[in-house]
């Protein structure tokens, strides 16, 4: 009898602290977010509703319906969703809730994940967004990811479509608030795409904004390995909006040549260079049908695209310059490819 009482009072005791914990993780992750709304929306309400854990552990299967790397699939209220669940630290928390806020903020653009809540009540908040339900665009893109997966290749009106849209998303970051925000992260593998192939912006945790009277941000300890770095953050640890535009650049070398920057497979590539590097060599040298995504020449034919492509190129590599001074501003860019 006194052990069966023990055991009783033990798991009582254990029920008692997890719910206290739960509490004070709500509590501090939720003031975190609160006093992040008030300075980056200028007091304008942003409704973010609110999970349980148990909640969405029962949406996800127990996180067991795996979408991408810290990605899940469930159903909320009949709804398909995807979750987001990042490892548990501070430094994790902190980025959490600065991906929440601005995407919270971006959520009336068409094409950026739209937010739908999070959960506080865990160490690191967890994140729930509207499904985007034909996947990552790098799964479309990348030729080693296509044929693994056995995806029919994107069509290169698609591309360019994707990339006029992801142009007006960036754009919009870079204008529409009160300080420019720097994404920071634009990349294959955060952008999803809807049942129609509409590309989402996704992954606003390193994102940054340019505080009143300056120019830059201090964005070193925002690229975590000096290969995802561009080159004014390598020299001076600063970002502008440049700093976008380079990384729209690569993905705009990337939708043309079907190759991942970080993970050459076609393209001959000396280990001392880089993807970015090497496209530069090569446009003035090599007839650019040598370094488009073969898949794009043989299912539209080449001729009738050169011009098209030629123009994508020039515009990705005038984006991707090394001195940030050369670049065109993402409002530049989006125009330049509406032109194409």
């Amino acid at each position: 009898m006194r052990c069966w009482w023990r055991d009783c009072f033990l798991r009582m005791s254990e029920k008692s602290e997890e719910k206290e914990k739960r509490e004070r993780q709500f509590i501090e992750n939720g003031s975190k977010l609160l006093e992040k709304l008030i300075v980056s929306c200028n007091g304008k309400p942003i409704p973010i509703r609110s999970f349980f854990a148990k909640e969405l552990r029962q949406a996800t299967n127990n996180y067991n319906n795996h979408y991408g790397m810290l990605w899940f699939k469930g159903s909320l209220d009949g709804q398909i969703v995807i979750v987001r669940r990042f490892p548990g630290s501070k430094i994790w928390a902190d980025l959490a809730i600065n991906d929440l806020v601005i995407s919270a903020q971006m959520s009336a653009h068409s094409n950026v994940l739209k937010p739908m809540g999070c959960c506080l009540e865990t160490s690191t908040p967890i994140l729930v967004y509207a499904c985007a339900t034909n996947g990552f665009l790098s799964d479309r893109i990348y030729v080693s990811h296509v044929t693994k997966r056995q995806h029919q290749p994107m069509v290169w009106e698609s591309r360019l479509k994707i990339a006029r849209q992801i142009a007006h998303a960036i754009s919009y970051l870079h204008t529409a608030f009160q300080r420019p925000v720097i994404h920071m992260g634009i990349h294959m593998t955060n952008i999803l795409l809807d049942e129609h192939d509409v590309p989402k912006l996704s992954e606003f945790c390193k994102s940054v904004s340019i505080p009143d009277g300056e120019t830059d941000v201090e964005a070193d300890g925002n690229c975590l390995y000096s290969k995802f770095k561009t080159p004014e953050i390598k020299a001076t640890g600063k970002a502008t909006e440049k700093t976008d535009v380079y990384y729209f650049g690569k993905l705009l070398l990337e939708l043309l040549t079907g190759e991942d920057s970080y993970n050459i497979t076609r393209l001959t590539i000396d280990k001392k260079s880089s993807f970015i590097a090497y496209m530069h060599n090569h446009a003035q040298v090599y007839c650019i049908n040598e370094v488009v995504d073969p898949t794009i020449l043989a299912a539209e034919g080449g001729a009738s695209l050169e011009p098209q492509l030629q123009a994508f190129l020039q515009l990705a590599l005038t984006c991707a310059e090394e001195d940030p001074q050369r670049r065109p501003t993402m409002v530049r860019c989006y125009q330049r490819t509406q032109a194409d």
